[in-house]
């Protein structure tokens, strides 16, 4: 059974993406707070959304290329001080261009910490990297827990969203000054892996000791995209719940606003447990069963929030299908860069693809369809995605094998 250690390098690259979780979930409630200081319309303030999928789209480009540049451990870091920057331009400018530049840095730099933590923790911890990823995601989400609760005292006491949401700019400006002080440590004990080809030897992600290989040549292959359209099935239902869940529970179970507004809450917590959890079991079990059952977990979930009446079997439902929700991700995005035929920087980048297209269309779909026939038979949507990954991930096979975990130098 592998193990999984939880050295420097993990920790920090943990660190990495729980200031992107923070942000994106102290992000979703601070929209409708900036509609109102600028005056604009649900559509137009629903742009900042738009622009933070569309900077995920183009990271999933952006992220190879931008490796073979400045190797992985300067692109991550060029990465933590773009979210600080990001943040401050929509945190603190008063125009919406400049607002939505922000969401569009968030977008594109956040999902390059995303992508390389994927490709950073697997060549890391090998056959525990799918543990190690989920755990990984497990902190974003316990940030995400965080977020909105700072954000929202914040406004309660008369501070406003802002103190809270660029609370994510400083987490992102310390992790970047720990991994410059890891960098010059590893430095110190062997040759900088972003130096002459063949004498590479520090952190994948943070400039420790981690050896970097070179894509090989040649396109992805076939059963990589198949492992990737499982990620948009799976990402569109995380989104599906986080966006309508309060409105479903308002149309279905007659909950209060505030009460509705928690439903996002129970989905982020089942993810957080989910993720803790996942982790120990991803170690024993393996992926792509370990998905199919995450999946099956997701839907009884799904089907207790939708045929509820009453609000608090709903949100039960809701913590329950964020359970199965929690491993969607991590194990998804670990197959795919396994199934990558050695082209781990590229497939991790197309992940980002991923992440755009779901979160851009699947809640769009699921609102256009409640126009029409209300919300809560347009939540239908979800176990028809559901339905379609465990197809997708029943029609891939067996999954290949995880590369081995490259050991670390000495010092």
């Amino acid at each position: 059974m592998p193990t999984l250690v939880r050295d420097r390098l993990t920790w920090l690259t943990f660190a990495q993406l729980g200031v992107y979780g923070y942000f994106l979930y102290g992000f979703g409630p601070s929209v409708p707070l900036l509609r109102d200081e600028l005056g604009v319309s649900n559509a137009v303030s629903g742009l900042h959304g738009t622009a933070l999928a569309a900077g995920s789209v183009l990271a999933g480009v952006g992220f190879a290329p931008l490796v073979a540049w400045l190797g992985r451990a300067a692109a991550l870091r060029v990465a933590l001080a773009g979210i600080a920057v990001g943040i401050a331009a929509y945190g603190l400018s008063p125009v919406l261009p400049m607002t939505l530049a922000g969401a569009l840095a968030c977008g594109f730099f956040g999902s390059v910490v995303v992508t390389g933590t994927i490709v950073v923790l697997g060549a890391h911890h090998g056959s525990a990297g799918p543990a190690a990823i989920s755990e990984a995601n497990a902190v974003a989400a316990g940030a995400g827990l965080v977020a909105p609760l700072l954000v929202g005292a914040g406004v309660s006491v008369g501070l406003g969203w802002r103190p809270g949401l660029l609370l994510a700019a400083v987490g992102a400006i310390a992790v970047w000054a720990a991994s410059v002080r890891a960098g010059h440590r590893a430095g110190r004990a062997i040759t900088d892996w972003e130096g002459e080809a063949g004498r590479r030897g520090g952190g994948a992600a943070l400039g420790d000791a981690e050896e970097e290989g070179a894509d090989a040549a040649g396109r992805l292959p076939p059963r990589y995209w198949l492992a990737w359209l499982v990620l948009v099935l799976c990402i569109g239902v995380e989104f599906c719940l986080t966006f309508w869940a309060a409105d479903g529970l308002r149309e279905h179970t007659g909950a209060t606003p505030a009460a509705a507004t928690a439903g996002v809450t129970a989905v982020v917590a089942g993810m957080f447990a989910g993720r803790l959890a996942g982790g120990r079991v991803a170690l024993r079990v393996d992926a792509g069963r370990l998905l199919l059952a995450a999946l099956a977990l997701s839907a009884a979930g799904f089907a207790a929030f939708w045929l509820s009446t009453a609000t608090v079997p709903a949100l039960a439902g809701l913590v329950l299908a964020g359970l199965g929700i929690a491993l969607h991700f991590p194990l998804g995005a670990a197959r795919a860069v396994a199934a990558s035929g050695g082209r781990p920087d590229r497939a991790a980048g197309r992940v980002s693809w991923a992440a755009g297209l779901a979160s851009g269309v699947a809640p769009f779909a699921l609102g256009a369809i409640a126009d029409r026939v209300g919300t809560h038979t347009a939540f239908l949507l979800v176990p028809a995605l559901l339905v379609a990954a465990a197809g997708c991930v029943l029609g891939s096979g067996r999954d290949p094998a995880p590369a081995a975990a490259v050991p670390a130098p000495a010092g």
